[in-house]
């Protein structure tokens, strides 16, 4: 089973010009605003106030940047976690978010050292035109070294009927509840097979 042991806050960019370097491989995290982004950071890295969130949805518009190491047997690996701003609810005017959109495009598909993308969806809703806009965007620009992975947040909301209907639409469905803490070892166990090619047995 693999572990994260160790989880650090880097820095926070505001513009795409202050990103650290692309030095690291890199696990893109991103979600529409209210997805629970940074609940599943604090969960994933076992981190009670890691990512912090915002009480506005959508007014976040930094880049986060965090050290991850995981620990695979007697293995350390290291990695970096890039939480990128929630969309879909920015309360800006049409031109800032369109400058910040474009930026924030450039930024995943010309960063080199992404090499997976997380996609969180709401598991209560599943068919959002924007989620499906990320879905298609995400494709078209995938690089042979890159993944997608997308996980279903907030599972503990949805009764049985309910989580029936979701598996049956997504058979290999990820479903994650940060309240309960369920799904977080499956996500992390995939999180890692997909960024290192490898199972942690």
């Amino acid at each position: 089973m693999v572990r994260i042991i160790d989880a650090q806050f880097i820095v926070s960019a505001p513009s795409i010009k202050l990103a650290l370097p692309a030095d690291m491989s890199e696990i893109a995290v991103m979600g529409r605003s209210n997805v629970g982004k940074s609940s599943f950071i604090n969960s994933l890295t076992n981190r009670k106030n890691l990512a912090k969130s915002s009480q506005t949805p959508g007014k976040t518009r930094l880049i986060n940047f965090f050290d991850i190491k995981f620990l695979c047997q007697e293995e350390r690996m290291m990695a970096r976690l890039v939480d990128l701003p929630g969309f879909g609810y920015a309360k800006v005017s049409k031109s800032e978010k369109k400058q910040w959109q474009k930026s924030l495009t450039e930024f995943i598909t010309d960063r080199s050292s992404i090499r997976l993308f997380v996609h969180l969806l709401d598991a209560r809703h599943t068919n959002m035109p924007i989620d499906q806009d990320v879905r298609e965007y995400l494709q078209s620009i995938k690089r042979g070294d890159q993944e997608i992975l997308e996980i279903f947040t907030k599972a503990d909301k949805l009764n049985q009927k309910e989580l029936s209907a979701l598996r049956r639409k997504y058979p290999d469905a990820l479903l994650v509840s940060n309240l309960k803490k369920s799904g977080i070892q499956k996500a992390i166990d995939k999180i890692f097979e997909l960024l290192f090619f490898k199972k942690c047995i």
